[in-house]
């Protein structure tokens, strides 16, 4: 029979010491979070946008796919506050209904390449030594190539669609967080926490996702934040070219691609969508900016 490691009191007291030193850490980063005036801009700006999309039936003016040919590129005005497109469509209600298209593929991108890339850098970092070198020799590939480039490779092969520009998206960020987890998980496994979750026999799979993940989110969560500008820049580049949203989806990406043909008849029709996308860029860069210095305040030094 074979004899199970007695737990250590002094290696659990060690690991509660951590998770009190981490929470209080928590706490602080928040309160630099809340100081910084960048952030709390971006967080305006976020918030306005998720109300927009959560009360876009209530804000929008028209339907956002109804013709009327009669009104087509006329100026903003009272009816049409920010005027008509090629099809007399009215842009403000177009871009009210993009908003919740525009966070739905900052989301469903970004989460597909948070899943993925940081189960791939979390196995690599954890494991290391043929793991390690196969993982990030295919992440280095991949990397290779412009992320434009490669999206809209895996978009012809996929097909023209929203939902292929999302997955395509979010495979091209998969490199980014694969990176960046590697590199935290490096450093957190050898901890002593860590060493201490190993001498008392725990298991591969608990000490990666009990310990070594959840003090690895810091450069996830700013990642993320970050990565759904990236991605909403990507998406509407897709549906640009017509690879992403097909009519009569009110993407941004495609309303500045319909309205390009009358840039200098009615810039209107260009000139609000790509506002809006700066907009919503600026967001959340200005809060994932916030949010890295917050939790990592050494990098402002």
């Amino acid at each position: 029979m074979s004899l199970q490691p007695i737990p250590n009191p002094e290696i659990k007291s060690k690991e509660i010491a951590e998770q009190q030193k981490s929470k209080s850490l928590g706490i602080e980063a928040l309160l630099r979070l809340l100081k910084s005036k960048t952030s709390i801009i971006g967080l305006i700006i976020i918030t306005i946008l998720i109300v927009t999309a959560i009360l876009a039936p209530f804000i929008a003016t028209h339907d956002p796919t109804t013709q009327s040919i009669p009104d087509r590129y006329q100026a903003p005005s009272g009816e049409h506050w920010l005027g008509t497109d090629e099809l007399g469509r009215d842009i403000f209600s177009r871009i009210v209904y993009g908003t919740q298209i525009s966070i739905r593929i900052g989301l469903i991108a970004v989460g597909i390449s948070m899943i993925v890339g940081v189960i791939l850098g979390a196995v690599a970092g954890y494991f290391g030594r043929w793991v390690d070198q196969i993982i990030m020799r295919v992440i280095d590939i991949m990397m290779a190539f412009p992320s434009i480039l490669l999206a809209i490779a895996l978009v012809a092969v996929l097909g023209p669609s929203l939902t292929n520009a999302m997955i395509a998206v979010g495979i091209v960020g998969v490199p980014q967080f694969a990176r960046i987890v590697r590199s935290a998980v490096l450093s957190v496994k050898e901890t002593e926490y860590v060493e201490a979750a190993r001498a008392i026999g725990g298991k591969h799979g608990r000490i990666l996702f009990r310990h070594v993940l959840p003090n690895s989110m810091a450069p996830i969560i700013v990642q993320t934040t970050l990565g759904i500008g990236t991605a909403i820049l990507d998406a509407a580049g897709l549906s640009f070219l017509g690879l992403g949203a097909q009519p009569p989806t009110p993407e941004w990406g495609a309303m500045l691609s319909d309205g390009r043909a009358a840039l200098q008849n009615a810039p209107w029709v260009v000139a609000f969508p790509g506002l809006a996308i700066f907009l919503f860029v600026l967001g959340f860069n200005l809060f994932g900016d916030g949010l890295r210095d917050a939790l990592d305040p050494k990098l402002k030094e």
